[in-house]
């Protein structure tokens, strides 16, 4: 794990705090405020690190906080419970959530999604809609799922067509295929 280092804060400014976890399908980056975990982030090579530091910086007015800090030590926890989940160790996550980065039905339909759609099982894009009582808003729910903050830990790769397809993934079907291959949902694939 690397930590950035602290920037100055402005006036106002929320702390927070990034790290870097090595898992199976590459380097996730998880950032934290003392509130809970803010946003996870696939594929935190150097260059994307850069970009989701920098889009934090400006949303909640200064750089990672240098540790010890009440944000690092959710990070801690964070780290613990990707790593055991991606070891095959751990379905559920009890680390404590900031959904500051989300609003509205995209909250309503993530807090849904968290709450009710447990390891190893899917929901259709509309079945969730209907769940929040939206009838016919399973492209806003796909909406919801492309702008998730907090993926793998809020579930948004258990969200599939109704068809049975997998629909979409923002990180890239490759992931969404490996989260539900962990999960026991599809097949491991052959090569």
């Amino acid at each position: 794990m690397t930590d950035v280092e602290r920037t100055n804060p402005q006036a106002g400014a929320r702390e927070w705090a990034w790290t870097t976890v090595e898992v199976s399908i590459g380097p996730l980056g998880i950032a934290a405020t003392r509130e809970g975990l803010l946003e996870v982030a696939f594929r935190a090579d150097a260059e994307r690190e850069a970009e989701v530091v920098d889009r934090l910086t400006r949303r909640l007015g200064t750089g990672p906080a240098s540790p010890p800090s009440a944000a690092h030590e959710l990070l801690t926890q964070a780290s613990a419970e990707l790593t055991a989940y991606f070891a095959g160790r751990r379905e559920t996550f009890s680390v404590p959530l900031d959904w500051s980065l989300t609003s509205g039905f995209n909250r309503r339909v993530l807090r849904e999604l968290a709450a009710r759609v447990p390891y190893g099982t899917v929901v259709s894009y509309q079945d969730l809609a209907d769940r929040v009582g939206e009838r016919g808003a399973a492209r806003a729910v796909g909406v919801a799922m492309g702008s998730n903050p907090l993926p793998v830990v809020v579930p948004c790769h258990r969200v599939i067509e109704s068809n049975g397809g997998l629909g979409g993934f923002g990180s890239g079907l490759e992931i969404k295929r490996a989260l539900l291959s962990l999960e026991g949902v599809l097949p491991e694939p052959l090569f």
